[in-house]
C-alpha cells in the first residue's frame, strides 16, 4: 500500500509501499556525512530506490541530482516524491541498470559525487525466500555485485570526485580494496554504532579518484545512548539541512 510518509524532522515527504521497500537510517546518513563542495555540480545516486538520498542531498545543496535504479515500481514512487516536492527542476529519476552505465561513454568522468547505498549481502540465504522481491533486490546482490558498481562510479567520476559509500562493517577490507583497485584512494572511514556498548555494524567510507594517500578515521557515529534515548548524534542529523 502506497503512503506518504516523513522524513524524520526534514521538510520533504516521501512515497513508499512498505510491502516493497521503505528508506532506512543508513540511506539517511549517507546523504548527511557525503562531502559536499563548492564545486559539487553534478552529482549521482546509484541504485537510488525511492528517491531518498537526492531527496535529502536537495536540502543541502542546489547542484542537479540524479537516481538511477533498476527496479520501475521504486523508480515510479521516486518520480512522484520528486514533484510532490516541487523538485522537478533539480532531481532527475532514470529506471536503468546500473551496469548499463558503462555503455553510456558521454558520462564518463562527468561527475563531482557519486553516492551508492548497494545491496549488502552476497548470497541468498533460507531466511530470505519469502522476502518481497523488491527487497531481495535492494539487499542482495542478485542483480549487481560491489565490484561492478565500485567499477562504474569510476568511469563516472571526474579525476578528484568523490565516492561515497556506506555498507556493512563486515565487508571493510572488500571495500577498501575495490577502491584502490578501480582508482578511488580511500580518504575517510567513519564506523556508525548503535550505542557505545555495541560493535559497529555499518561504515561510511569515502574516497577521492585519482586522489593522494591519506586516509582519517573519523569520530564514530552512535545512534542511541545507553538508555535508548537518541544520540546526540542522531538528533544534530535532522538539522544539518540549508
Amino acid at each position: 500500500m502506497k503512503t506518504l510518509d516523513d522524513v524524520l524532522g526534514y521538510p520533504i515527504k516521501i512515497y513508499q509501499n512498505r510491502e516493497w521497500f521503505c528508506f532506512s537510517l543508513d540511506s539517511v546518513l549517507l546523504a548527511n556525512f557525503a562531502t559536499i563542495k563548492y564545486s559539487t555540480k553534478k552529482i549521482i545516486d546509484l541504485g537510488t530506490g525511492n528517491g531518498i538520498i537526492p531527496l535529502i542531498l536537495s536540502l543541502r545543496t542546489k547542484s542537479k541530482i540524479e537516481g538511477v535504479e533498476i527496479q520501475n515500481d521504486l523508480v515510479n514512487l521516486a518520480i512522484e516524491s520528486v514533484k510532490y516536492n516541487q523538485l522537478d527542476d533539480q532531481i532527475f529519476i532514470k529506471n536503468i541498470d546500473i551496469k548499463e552505465l558503462k555503455n553510456e561513454k558521454n558520462l564518463y568522468n562527468t561527475y563531482d559525487l557519486v553516492l551508492t547505498n548497494p545491496p549488502y549481502f552476497k548470497d541468498l540465504v533460507a531466511s530470505t525466500k519469502n522476502l518481497d522481491f523488491h527487497k531481495t533486490i535492494a539487499r542482495h546482490e542478485i542483480k549487481i555485485n560491489l565490484s561492478e558498481i565500485i567499477q562504474v562510479a569510476s568511469l563516472l567520476l571526474k579525476d578528484g570526485g568523490t565516492f561515497s559509500m556506506i555498507n556493512r562493517t563486515d565487508r571493510l577490507v572488500e571495500m577498501v580494496e575495490l577502491f584502490k583497485k578501480n582508482n578511488i584512494e580511500p580518504k575517510k572511514i567513519k564506523f556508525i554504532y548503535k550505542n557505545t556498548l555495541s560493535e559497529s555494524t555499518m561504515v561510511y567510507v569515502e574516497g577521492l579518484k585519482n586522489g593522494l594517500p591519506g586516509l582519517k578515521v573519523l569520530s564514530p557515529f552512535f545512534v542511541y545512548n545507553l538508555d535508548g534515548t537518541d544520540s546526540s548524534e542522531y538528533s544534530e542529523i535532522c538539522k544539518k539541512v540549508l
